[in-house]
């Protein structure tokens, strides 16, 4: 497989797991992170050769900038991008909604994937001169569900996330970029810690029709399987991993 690979939100749970998992799969992977610098570099150092861990927030255009550029020089033009950094918040009813937590939520969750996704196929695309590439964008079965009483916001902002998906994959296909997202159902992760509900994943994980949340291993596999050749023919896809929600 190889290439390079971009993973956002990469110091812990999905993302960790994506970055460890792609280095098996021989490539040099690029974890990001916003504040987890030291969960980020023992990642990078763990994995080994070909691993850098580079500060970003997603949403500030100049931290994507600067990501990109640091990955063109240090391992190469990225042919692989995950965009999968991404918060919650505390569980709550629409009409609770603070302009503040709503221009967080859909700044790092919607438009830091399109940020990332600009640099990606300025560098990925025929158009410009690329050789092609892949981008797994990170939704979340919540798009499809909604999210009502607790997260209205976070799943209005992943069904954005699955319409930019499909739009881009239309847009970007004939040039040599395939796009497609995972949404991922309870996934036993640290984002649930920003809920203010510690025992939701295990409460909401068994009563899935699989009966128990999902691991970030298992959604790892997808994403690196729709980065893979595997999936060739598969673009402008949404892949649920959510033990039948």
């Amino acid at each position: 497989m190889g290439g390079v690979m971009i993973v956002t939100g990469g110091s812990r749970g999905i993302g960790a797991a994506t970055a460890r998992l792609a280095a098996t799969r021989g490539y040099a992977v690029c974890v990001n992170y916003r504040r987890e610098r030291d969960a980020a570099e023992r990642l990078a150092k763990e994995i080994g050769a070909g691993a850098i861990a580079v500060a970003g927030d997603v949403s500030d255009e100049g931290d994507v900038l600067r990501l990109f550029e640091t990955v063109d020089r240090e391992l190469g033009p990225v042919s692989a991008l995950v965009n999968n950094a991404g918060i919650v918040d505390l569980g709550t009813r629409v009409e609770a909604l603070t302009p503040a937590r709503l221009q967080r939520m859909f700044a790092v969750n919607v438009f830091g994937s399109f940020l990332c996704a600009r640099e990606a196929v300025k560098r990925m695309s025929r158009r410009h001169g690329g050789k092609g590439g892949v981008i797994v964008n990170l939704s979340s079965i919540a798009a499809k569900l909604g999210g009502p009483g607790e997260y209205v916001d976070y799943a209005a902002a992943k069904g954005a996330i699955d319409t930019f998906t499909v739009g881009l994959a239309k847009e970007v296909g004939d040039e040599g970029i395939r796009v497609n997202a995972v949404r991922p159902g309870i996934i036993r992760t640290e984002i649930h810690l920003s809920s203010g509900d510690p025992g939701r994943v295990e409460r909401i994980g068994a009563a899935a029709p699989l009966g128990r949340p999902g691991k970030a291993e298992e959604v790892a596999r997808v994403i690196l399987w729709l980065a893979s050749e595997e999936s060739s023919y598969m673009s402008g896809a949404l892949v649920d991993v959510s033990g039948g929600r």
